[in-house]
């Protein structure tokens, strides 16, 4: 199993390398350079992977902007919770539960398009053991 926030962090972080200015020319235009170092240190996926994420980014921005711009905003750009929150006007618990939605979304895009990812044996995780009542 997945682990989709771990993917979205290798996404991100190779999308704010910048290695095809992926998409986003007009909202990030005057902003090229101004991403801070912590950003762009992070472990990345390889360019393969990134264009089967952006692929599934760019039908979420076609379906919901606002989510989108929400995985963008929080896993390129690197805003934390607060700063999402007075962006968009609301509270950080309620930013977590949009930021939720918007994964689930991406993570359903990639079941169903049932490919596996080079970064697959870093980012899985093991699934949850059930406890069993009385036992």
């Amino acid at each position: 199993m997945r682990d989709i926030q771990q993917i979205l962090e290798r996404w991100g972080a190779w999308a704010a390398n910048n290695h095809e200015d992926v998409a986003w020319a007009p909202i990030a235009a005057g902003f090229k350079g101004l991403l801070p170092a912590r950003v762009k240190s992070r472990p990345q996926c390889c360019d393969d992977d990134a264009m089967v994420i952006c692929g599934c980014i760019a039908r979420l921005n076609k379906n919901n902007q606002d989510l989108h711009d929400l995985l963008v905003d929080y896993y390129v750009m690197g805003m934390t919770f607060m700063a999402l929150a007075r962006k968009h006007d609301c509270s950080d618990g309620h930013i977590g539960k949009k930021l939720q939605k918007a994964e689930g979304v991406v993570e359903g895009m990639l079941m169903m398009l049932d490919v596996r990812l080079e970064m697959d044996r870093y980012v899985s995780r093991e699934p949850e053991a059930k406890l069993v009542a009385g036992k």
